[in-house]
């Protein structure tokens, strides 16, 4: 898919906005909510498969893109974060999880901060995929990108998603990943902020983006003992085709909380 198309027939309550592209299945013992990174939506995770372990996987779309793109894009992650939690509330009746890669990591910490700000259920575990932590960033040299260099990133993402550039859609995507990047820019919390859940840190052998010995700062963002960390095979976009390792973390992860809920 190319970053601006937009998932087939997805199920939705008329006049509410579209924060999933599907309606959760009432029987799944858990819920992974993934979050897209800077400049595309979320036909990011169609390579995914529809679970991991026991939990759902349910891809957040946000506004201005893919089936939303009449709408305005957000402008800070706490702005995001402001609509996002009290519209994921229904859906969080059971254990869940938040994953995020790059830029999608930031928005996923961003929502669970305002979830426990506002005495609302937290992620059991947070995936966060190359990232510095949210006291140490911003970070990235798509950050300090002009506009030429920034469309031709774009067309070498679509054709990673395996798809040829359509101008059209990328004059579309540059305009959503320059909002999303001065949102990633704007985003610095003033020292460590700690939830109350497990941090679960995928760092990727071959990224030339992040590289994994720069992500140990979120060991500072939850208690004590509760951070791993594990570096898997690929490069910076090697979980866009849902690799095994990559999932069998994310089951273990979601099996992990699910048995903890029991236990409680």
């Amino acid at each position: 898919m190319t970053p601006q198309e937009a998932d087939p027939a997805p199920r939705r309550a008329p006049g509410k906005k579209r924060w999933l592209l599907r309606t959760p299945d009432a029987d799944a013992p858990a819920r992974l909510f993934c979050f897209p990174y800077s400049g595309v939506g979320a036909s990011m995770y169609s390579k995914w498969p529809a679970r991991t372990g026991p939990a759902e996987v349910c891809r957040i779309q946000l506004p201005g893109r893919e089936n939303r793109v009449r709408e305005a894009n957000f402008a800070t992650y706490e702005e995001l974060a402001d609509e996002l939690a009290p519209a994921l509330l229904p859906h969080l009746d059971r254990p869940f999880g938040f994953f995020g890669h790059c830029g999608g990591a930031l928005a996923a910490f961003a929502t669970a901060h305002r979830l426990a700000r506002l005495g609302l259920p937290v992620p059991d575990v947070l995936f966060v995929s190359s990232q510095v932590a949210p006291h140490e960033g911003p970070y990235g040299r798509y950050l300090t990108m002009d506009e030429p260099q920034l469309r031709t990133e774009l067309e070498r993402l679509t054709r990673i998603m395996g798809s040829e550039p359509v101008p059209d859609l990328i004059e579309l995507g540059l305009r959503v990943m320059t909002a999303d990047l001065a949102a990633n820019r704007a985003y610095r919390t003033a020292g460590p902020v700690v939830l109350p859940t497990r941090i679960r840190l995928l760092g990727w052998s071959d990224d030339q983006e992040v590289a994994p010995g720069l992500m140990t700062g979120w060991s500072a963002c939850c208690p004590p003992g509760q951070c791993e960390r594990k570096i898997l095979p690929g490069d910076h976009h090697a979980f866009l085709r849902a690799p095994g390792p990559l999932i069998d973390e994310l089951a273990d992860g979601m099996a992990g909380a699910v048995a903890a809920a029991a236990s409680r």
